[in-house]
């Protein structure tokens, strides 16, 4: 009986699984469009990952967004939040208006891979002199967005709603830095988005894409503890409170809460 339900099924399905898979037309133009421009983009990416800029310092980098971002005729604002570029394409059906973000910021790193576009930008940090390099891959997004905006921007007829493409600056450096400030500057106003999506390259494997129902990076927050001590006499020490001992006492209390108290495999610490 199990036998022959499942030759019944198979019969059935047979002509579902022959029919060839609907191709979105839609889709099939973004697919087109995004090959025509391939090249581009890796040359966008190359020349922003050989000229990177510290949180707060993405001049150039904002500037050649802006510069492309016009060229395509969008609507172009700048030094929003900061350094920040953002750009509305109206599509010219009804649909809701969606926000893509990227970030532009690079690191205090010093870059050892010997590629023909490799960072040999210098400066100091934090009183130490050190490289600069995009290692968090926001040259790819920045890259990636602007490639986006030039595709869509092509099809703006075909496109339903309004795209608001977001340029974020330092996104290496909240509080002060990040979309916060972007925020505050209006980057989600007029007109009002409804949602927004990113994305973050990583070493997985090549060609997919992975996403998650809730949250999917972490992220840090800051913490500010102020420790009063009492002076006293060297040769009373018993007299007085030594905030070094008693500062040292909580970074190492604060230290095994996590490491030692949170099971990090379920949820993240909080």
């Amino acid at each position: 009986m199990l036998l022959r339900r499942a030759a019944l099924l198979v019969l059935v399905a047979s002509p579902l699984l022959a029919q060839p898979p609907r191709i979105d037309p839609l889709q099939a133009e973004i697919d087109r469009r995004t090959a025509l421009i391939a090249d581009k983009l890796a040359d966008w990416r190359h020349d922003i990952h050989q000229h990177p800029e510290l949180s707060f310092q993405e001049t150039r980098t904002a500037r050649l967004v802006a510069d492309h971002l016009k060229a395509l005729g969008l609507e172009v604002r700048t030094g929003v939040g900061g350094n920040g570029v953002v750009g509305v394409l109206r599509g010219g059906r009804p649909g809701p208006v969606v926000g893509l973000r990227a970030d532009m910021d690079a690191l205090p790193v010093v870059e050892q891979v010997n590629v023909p576009f490799r960072s040999t930008v210098r400066t100091v940090y934090n009183g130490v002199e050190t490289g600069v390099m995009h290692a968090c891959g926001h040259d790819m997004h920045t890259a990636i967005l602007m490639g986006t905006a030039e595709v869509l921007s092509g099809m703006k007829a075909q496109l339903p709603g309004t795209i608001v493409f977001l340029f974020q600056p330092a996104e290496e450096a909240p509080p002060k830095g990040g979309a916060g400030p972007m925020i505050s500057d209006g980057a989600l106003d007029n007109p009002k988005v409804d949602v927004v999506f990113g994305l973050h390259v990583g070493p997985g494997l090549l060609g997919a894409v992975q996403a998650n129902v809730g949250s999917t990076t972490s992220s840090a927050d800051g913490l500010r503890i102020v420790v009063h001590g009492r002076q006293t006499h060297g040769a009373f020490p018993s007299a007085g409170i030594d905030p070094i001992v008693v500062g040292s006492q909580i970074v190492l209390g604060l230290q095994t809460i996590v490491s030692r108290q949170v099971n990090m495999s379920t949820a993240p610490a909080i």
